[in-house]
């Protein structure tokens, strides 16, 4: 069974100012996630899922249904504030989608095969997708998951701060521990993040950092709907709080139900934080295009 690719694409783009899920990068006016789905195709993968709001849907079918038709399945899911397990109702003041979490289990009802998860607005460069697609065929199981590590210098923005999942590794290359960041930047010589108490600490370079690149069994579903459960019934009421999927996964990790390998790929990453990233980014994929990795018209 080929496995499935998650996009993650209902997020607004609040410091970006836009819908940069749509927005033009190639040479032909290619989103980024384009490129997402274009090396997911060549890595085996046999369909999409667009996880968006309800609002943009049109929009999003009008882009992507004929450009993608005969090459890959493509399936929608809509993320909306309400949608909610039994028995929960969403606050009245929130504003704010639920988290990475909440978008993926929102796929619950059309994916029943191993699954990547991805973001729309980030590239992740082909090597990625074919690490993922050998591990869908050799080592994913119901306690077997993975996800792509990017070495965190290469994923910062000379524009503003990120944040970023960090993570610990074992020798075996497992997973050990993975804490979201906020405010990392380029500090002089290091990079650096605010904690919780409002403190600077220098973080190295080379630490391994998750750019929401997951590889899963479908049985996360059912590990998705207890933890969000849970996250309800702590911070509900928060109207900033967010059910995060590296959360999830290193719940999962603690209680020693799953362990998530961190694949290494020797693949460019790039995203588009602010609107200023816009320009280079463009530049990047105009730069893999004219090596010949990419073809200038995708489709």
């Amino acid at each position: 069974m080929k496995p499935t690719l998650l996009i993650l694409a209902a997020g607004m783009g609040s410091r970006y100012g836009g819908l940069k899920q749509i927005d033009p990068f190639g040479p032909n006016g290619e989103t980024i996630l384009e490129y997402s789905v274009y090396d997911a195709i060549r890595a085996g993968f046999g369909k999409v899922v667009f996880v968006i709001r309800k609002s943009f849907a049109d929009e999003f079918k009008s882009r992507f249904d004929e450009k993608l038709k005969g090459k890959i399945e493509v399936e929608y899911v809509f993320q909306e504030l309400n949608k909610l397990p039994a028995g929960y109702t969403c606050p009245k003041e929130r504003e704010k989608p639920w988290g990475t979490g909440h978008a993926i289990l929102m796929a619950k009802e059309v994916i029943n095969e191993p699954f990547a998860a991805i973001n729309a607005d980030d590239f992740y460069g082909a090597p990625a997708f074919q690490v993922m697609a050998d591990f869908f065929k050799t080592e994913v199981s119901e306690n077997t998951y993975s996800m792509v590590g990017y070495l965190l210098k290469n994923t910062l923005s000379e524009n503003g701060t990120v944040s970023r999942g960090i993570c610990k590794t074992d020798n075996e290359q497992n997973l050990v521990e993975i804490t979201e960041r906020h405010k990392i930047e380029r500090s002089g010589d290091s990079i650096v993040f605010v904690d919780e108490n409002a403190h600077q600490v220098e973080v190295g370079e080379n630490t391994p950092a998750s750019m929401n690149f997951w590889g899963f069994h479908p049985n996360l579903f059912a590990h998705l709907e207890n933890q969000f459960k849970s996250f309800l019934d702590e911070k509900m009421m928060l109207p900033k709080s967010e059910f995060y999927i590296p959360s999830v996964v290193f719940e999962l990790i603690k209680s020693e139900e799953v362990k998530t390998k961190v694949l290494q790929a020797d693949s460019p990453w790039f995203g588009v934080t602010y609107p200023e990233d816009k320009a280079w980014v463009v530049s990047q994929i105009q730069r893999l295009t004219n090596k010949g990795i990419y073809p200038s018209k995708l489709w």
